[in-house]
């Protein structure tokens, strides 16, 4: 896999848990805190706006939220994800259709309610997607189809038992210059979109709050 798009992600994440540790030092013993991170998993269903149909499959997250940052950008943080839909997939869309995608962003969550966490987020990343195509013979030939990958989105998290929070995400996506005609021009976009239910724990208390 191609890890260029990640460059820049693993970096700030580096450097902003580096900062977020060094200042957890200094701190006194009786008041630091445990590394703000987040893991979660959940299923998802997506419309990969390819065949007319859908997809379904699962999702994983990491979120780190740094604890000492301005008042102005509490509830800013980072996101890791990886998310493979290889099931469920409609009859109108071609054999084995599988979609994997994997990167991160930036995420702001607003520190409103106690336990209630809306969020908004903005993430790029690198996506695959293949699929088997007959052409007219009795072998079916693969078709592989790689881009670097926007995504718009947001949801909400709801606290169920201590540190574990339900959450219910919505994703859309941008795959730039995926159809092209038969001079082999870029003439349109896809345009995946869907849906994560899942379940996410928190390290320590989200400092959003």
């Amino acid at each position: 896999m191609h890890l260029k798009p990640y460059f820049g992600l693993i970096l700030a994440l580096f450097f902003f848990c580096a900062a977020d540790r060094a200042l957890a030092q200094a701190a006194p013993a009786a008041t630091e805190a445990s590394l703000p991170l987040a893991i979660g998993v959940g299923i998802s269903g997506y419309n990969p706006d390819y065949g007319k149909g859908h997809l379904l499959g699962g999702t994983l997250w990491f979120d780190y939220t740094p604890s000492r940052v301005p008042q102005i950008l509490r509830g800013i943080g980072l996101e890791a994800f990886g998310r493979d839909l290889n099931y469920g997939r409609s009859k109108t869309q071609p054999p084995n259709l599988r979609q994997d995608v994997g990167g991160g962003g930036v995420f702001y969550s607003w520190p409103v309610f106690r336990n209630l966490r809306p969020y908004a987020k903005f993430e790029m990343g690198f996506g695959n997607q293949d699929y088997a195509v007959a052409l007219g013979t009795p072998y079916a030939h693969r078709i592989n189809q790689t881009r670097t990958v926007t995504s718009l989105g947001g949801g909400v998290e709801l606290r169920t038992f201590r540190n574990v929070w339900v959450r219910a995400d919505y994703e859309y996506q941008s795959w730039p210059d995926f159809y092209f005609n038969k001079q082999g021009k870029p003439v349109a976009k896809l345009d995946a979109q869907g849906f994560t239910v899942g379940a996410i724990y928190h390290f320590s208390k989200p400092h959003f709050r």
